[in-house]
């Protein structure tokens, strides 16, 4: 299911006051995005710092997620990035001593800019915070929002679900008078059938014998055209739908079979189908049936 959550926490670099500086605030952002997929796809967007820890949110993620498309991205930023801060000398005398052995082997290398220098200040005192205890933490607390946000889309799914099952059980009532009628006007038809061919033959035929013949045709007309086992094995299905809906949990990967039975059984109906009215109903049920799979494949 789709999802979206956030987290934040601040940090004051440390080391800032020994180096005669005021403290650098620093905000660690956390975002976990989650969109519809069948099984669970996670990938991670991490700076470098915080590398080494994916595989503790990856363990953390796969143990409450189960299906989704699923991206984390974490960022470290400078609260006060807005307002440059002074490099310590210490880092600058390093960065020439270290600027001089460079030039020593490669004397073509090009000098430092200053927007170098103070880039790998900034970079070295954004390093020297341990974020191994908040970042799990902050996944969590992310990820209990993110399920919080998918288990309203899911209610909101399951409720469009128990629509359109509502719809189909409708339809499936259409569907069950029509079949009488049809058998009854066939039966009907080959009588008629029946009586014309006796007052062409004259008496050649035994009327019994014609009758007979008339009267299995129609028999076997009614047996080729009865949705009765569809629409009892479609009101199950719908049946079990509903309980799994009701019951909750993950349910997605049961509701993805049930999807494909109903559409078998509305095919059934719909190559049994000997008027257009219940062509017409196949069809109806096949657009409710796609809109169902539609919202069930978002479904955890």
């Amino acid at each position: 299911m789709t999802g979206y959550a956030s987290a934040q926490q601040g940090a004051s670099a440390t080391g800032a006051e020994a180096e005669g500086r005021a403290p650098q605030n620093r905000r660690l952002g956390l975002e976990i995005r989650s969109v519809n997929s069948r099984f669970l796809d996670l990938s991670f967007r991490l700076p470098d710092d915080l590398r080494a820890l994916e595989p503790t949110l990856r363990s953390l993620l796969t143990a409450r997620l189960k299906r989704g498309k699923v991206e984390v991205r974490a960022a470290i930023e400078n609260e006060d990035s807005n307002t440059l801060q002074d490099p310590p000398a210490r880092l600058l005398q390093r960065l020439n001593t270290l600027q001089d052995s460079v030039k020593a082997w490669l004397p073509g290398a090009a000098p430092l800019s200053v927007a170098d220098a103070l880039r790998l200040c900034a970079n070295a005192n954004t390093s020297s915070h341990d974020w191994s205890e908040a970042v799990p933490a902050l996944a969590e607390e992310a990820l209990t929002a993110l399920l919080s946000a998918r288990e309203r889309e899911g209610k909101r799914l399951a409720a469009m679900v128990l629509d359109r099952a509502k719809q189909l059980r409708a339809l499936a009532q259409q569907a069950v008078p029509l079949v009488p009628q049809l058998v009854e006007q066939q039966r009907q038809r080959f009588m008629e059938r029946w009586k014309e061919a006796m007052a062409l033959t004259d008496g050649a035929i035994l009327p019994e014998a014609a009758r007979d013949r008339a009267l299995t045709e129609a028999t076997a007309f009614a047996i080729r055209i009865d949705v009765a086992e569809e629409i009892t094995r479609l009101e199950s299905h719908l049946d079990e739908i509903e309980r799994l809906l009701k019951k909750g949990g993950e349910v997605g990967k049961r509701l993805d079979f049930l999807i494909q039975e109903l559409h078998r059984e509305a095919n059934t109906l719909g190559s049994k189908s000997a008027a257009l009215d219940l062509t017409r109903i196949s069809v109806d049920m096949k657009v409710l049936i796609e809109q169902m799979r539609e919202q069930v494949q978002n479904i955890e």
